[in-house]
This record gives structure tokens, C-alpha cells and sequence, in this order.
């Protein structure tokens, strides 16, 4: 990928003048507002192109799904921020999406690679999906490495935000490889592992978007743009009823302070041998 200087420097995503705004080669006021949801609006932003009926309803249900899990890092991290900060909504919404990485929120990411990984095995090999995913399974254990979208602390038996979302994909016929490469590996896993994992949400988002052809680029945006929303619901309640600084408070009564770890262990930082 080219950085920087561009041989020709352009956007498609939008323009405007003295009285229109287009945006992806559409007017805005007359054949956008009014006339599509955020949804449909947030896929052709992305994409370029208006979502099928399938693939506007599973990203409307993958988004109900990320939206919201309770005082998770990312919503501490915001309402904390808020009350530090009440001058600053976009500040604390800004605090809660930064944390969106590889292990909480943004993981989503991270299982669609591995669910393509396992489809691209299979294609190379010649195999079905089980060999491909027993083979990726075999290589991340070896490696030490956690299986992408499996496991969860709360939910054991299965996230049940998935279960829905694999049992609407099937009811509507569009569960493909991705939801099959998924359900595959929770099979195999206890030969791999030695115990079950539970398929959480970050599987169970890039299966069902990746099957009805949603951009794997950009999978790590449906959990940001949801949660935005989300966070957003905490910031109006953390205005009316503050528990940022009782977070805060109890999260410093939690850590107990190590007085034998006070100094410098390793000699980085300091001038004495």
C-alpha cells in the first residue's frame, strides 16, 4: 500500500457544492433521507452499494447484538471519563472505543481472518471443513495461541447472542461456510483442547456478516459503530445517575498496593547500578 503522495488523490464517498450534497454517487436530500435507515445508509458508506434485504437485517441484528454487555472495560473506561471530564461527550465516547482491540470488542476482526484461514485450507487442500479446521486448530495449539471468537467468562454454555444469530441465519438460509467453519471448530475443539469453548459473539458476527458478503476489511466497524450507540445510552445515564468515581474508587480498593515492587527491579529507568 502506497503512503502518502497519491498519483491521483480522490474520494467516491462524497462531495457537495452551493446546493446538493452527493454521497456515493447519490443526492443526498432527495434520494437518501427520508427514504433509507442507518442501517442500509451505514453499508453503502462502507461499500458503495445499497445491502440486500439479508444483508441490511443481519447487520441490523449484529449491531442489537454488540451494542450493549453491561459495565464492560469500555463503558468503565467512558463513565469514568465523563465524570472526570462532563464537558466532554465526545472525549468519554472516544475513551470506551479506543479500547475496541484483539481481546475485548474488537476481536470480531480476529475470528473472520481465522474463519477465511480455515476456508482457505480447505480450498488449497481439497479437503471439506473439518480437515482445514482441525489442521488450524492442530497449529494454534502448538503455537499456544487462543482460538479466535471462542470462549467467554460469563457465558459457558454458549453466548446466546450467537445461538441467535446462527439460528436466524439458518431460518433465513443464509448460514454458508463461515457459520459451518464456526460450528465445526466448536466441535473439534475438545479433541484439540481437552475441553469444550463456547462460540461467543465475536465468532458468531463475521460468520453471519461474511456469509451474506459483508467486507471483512472492515468487521472490526460493526462493534465500534455499535457500541458508540451504546456508550452513548451510559454517558446520558452516568449525567443523571454518576457511578464513574464509585468505578473508580472501587477499582482502586480492589488492587492491593505492593510496597516490595515500589522500586526499580530491572534497572530501566534509573541511574544507579
Amino acid at each position: 500500500m502506497k503512503i502518502g503522495r497519491q498519483d491521483d488523490p480522490s474520494t467516491s464517498i462524497s462531495t457537495s457544492d452551493a446546493h446538493t450534497i452527493t454521497v456515493r454517487g447519490q443526492d443526498l436530500c432527495r434520494d437518501l433521507i427520508g427514504k433509507i435507515d442507518f442501517t442500509e445508509y451505514f453499508f453503502l458508506l462502507v461499500t458503495g452499494e445499497r445491502p440486500t434485504e439479508m444483508q441490511r437485517f443481519f447487520l441490523n441484528c449484529t449491531l442489537v447484538a454488540i451494542a450493549e454487555h453491561g459495565l464492560v472495560p469500555s463503558v468503565q473506561a467512558a463513565r469514568m471519563t465523563y465524570a472526570a471530564a462532563p464537558d466532554a461527550l465526545q472525549g468519554a465516547v472516544a475513551a470506551g472505543i479506543l479500547g475496541c482491540g484483539s481481546v475485548v470488542l474488537g476481536s470480531s476482526e480476529a475470528a473472520g481472518r481465522f474463519q477465511q484461514e480455515i476456508l482457505a485450507e480447505a480450498d488449497a487442500r481439497g479437503t471439506g471443513i473439518e480437515e482445514a479446521a482441525l489442521a488450524c486448530l492442530r497449529r494454534l495449539k502448538a503455537d499456544r495461541k487462543a482460538v479466535p471468537g471462542f470462549g467467554h467468562p460469563l457465558h459457558k454454555d454458549g453466548d446466546p447472542r450467537t445461538h441467535r444469530l446462527f439460528d436466524l441465519a439458518k431460518e433465513k438460509g443464509v448460514a454458508g461456510r463461515h457459520v459451518e467453519a464456526v460450528e465445526t471448530c466448536a466441535r473439534l475443539i475438545p479433541e484439540v483442547y481437552g475441553r469444550p469453548l463456547p462460540i461467543n459473539i465475536s465468532a458468531g458476527i463475521p460468520a453471519v456478516m461474511l456469509d451474506v458478503g459483508f467486507p471483512a476489511a472492515v468487521l472490526k466497524g460493526i462493534p465500534i459503530l455499535a457500541r458508540t450507540a451504546g456508550l452513548i445510552g451510559h454517558l446520558n445515564e452516568e449525567a443523571q445517575r454518576p457511578i464513574g468515581f464509585v468505578l473508580s474508587y472501587h477499582g482502586g480498593e480492589a488492587i492491593r498496593y505492593d510496597a516490595a515492587g515500589a522500586g526499580s527491579t530491572s534497572g530501566k529507568g534509573s541511574d544507579t547500578p
